[in-house]
């Protein structure tokens, strides 16, 4: 059967219909089990194996295309060169809303490109591991707008991205600890030459003023994406679900929101969604959205419905 693709002239992305881009999956096998499917979703979200098998495979057989094509690439220019030289890292870049389950994406993507035998070592770092400590969140009165690009080391995320790039032996990057709302002291994630580093965070497709970048250094990127009234919803569900979980924890940074009544706590979910997210959203994480070559565009059932490509 031939797939019908439909091109819109005004935009440079083609638009598939879930069916249409499950079928470019070929022959792609599922590699993940139910057990595993477990371990790598985010809370509340309806991910099943039937959305890995239609949303997910394809695009892992697309990124492995991508990893190859870049790689001989790579290849050809040190052969220019008369230089030797191993194959550069790939760096993906995942973008989205905070609750929109882009993490859940980078998680899912790294364990099924770990499974092509040509790209076996996959790393994930999340760009919290580059926000600022707290106290000097505080120092600077901006504390309330962690997760704004103004809260970001920039300078540390593009020289790890670049070292990460420029293959250098060993790449090290703090740990953030939701936890405890911070950076944990004296502890680093160390990246050892991945044959594919996933780099995810809200505002990793940020461009333009004449600076670098860390988006300069991706080979492919992901934006996440759902109508704001759905994100919303999912953010007020999982700050619920926090609630009797995680926040409850006494060495919890939010561990006051606990002992909330449901009532209280869907107030204070959607005070902070109006004050924070929802306005980091508008302002800086949306606007980045076109520059993906990727975008995955969620219904509300928390499930991908359109997948928009980038013609080349």
């Amino acid at each position: 059967m031939t797939s019908t693709i439909s091109i819109i002239a005004s935009t440079p992305f083609i638009d598939f219909s879930k069916t249409e881009w499950a079928r470019l999956r070929a022959s792609t096998p599922l590699t993940l089990t139910d057990a595993d499917l477990a371990d790598l979703r985010g809370i509340n979200e309806r991910l099943d194996l039937e959305e890995v098998v239609t949303v997910y495979l394809p695009l892992s057989r697309l990124l492995n295309l991508q990893v190859a094509a870049a790689q001989a690439l790579h290849q050809a220019t040190a052969t220019f060169l008369g230089a030797a030289s191993g194959p550069a890292p790939y760096v993906l870049g995942i973008a989205g809303s905070v609750a929109v389950g882009k993490s859940t994406t980078a998680r899912i993507l790294q364990a099924l490109l770990a499974r092509w035998p040509s790209h076996p070592r996959v790393d994930l770092v999340a760009t919290d591991s580059f926000l600022y400590p707290n106290r000097i969140l505080e120092e600077r009165g901006i504390l309330n707008r962690k997760g704004f690009p103004e809260s970001y080391d920039q300078r540390a995320l593009v020289q790890f991205v670049a070292d990460v790039k420029a293959g250098v032996e060993e790449v090290k990057a703090p740990v953030y600890s939701h936890l405890i709302y911070d950076l944990v002291p004296d502890q680093a994630v160390v990246v050892r030459r991945p044959d594919v580093l996933i780099l995810e965070g809200l505002n990793v497709l940020q461009a333009g003023g004449g600076r670098l970048f860390v988006s300069d250094y991706f080979d492919f990127s992901i934006y996440v994406d759902a109508r704001e009234g759905d994100i919303q919803r999912w953010y007020e569900e999982r700050f619920l679900a926090l609630r009797e979980t995680a926040f409850r924890d006494p060495s919890s940074y939010f561990r006051r929101f606990g002992e909330l009544s449901e009532r209280e706590a869907v107030a204070t979910a959607r005070r902070i969604w109006t004050e924070i997210n929802g306005l980091n959203l508008r302002e800086n994480i949306l606007p980045t959205r076109e520059r993906a070559r990727l975008i995955l565009e969620k219904g509300p059932d928390h499930l991908v419905r359109t997948v928009r490509l980038r013609k080349l």
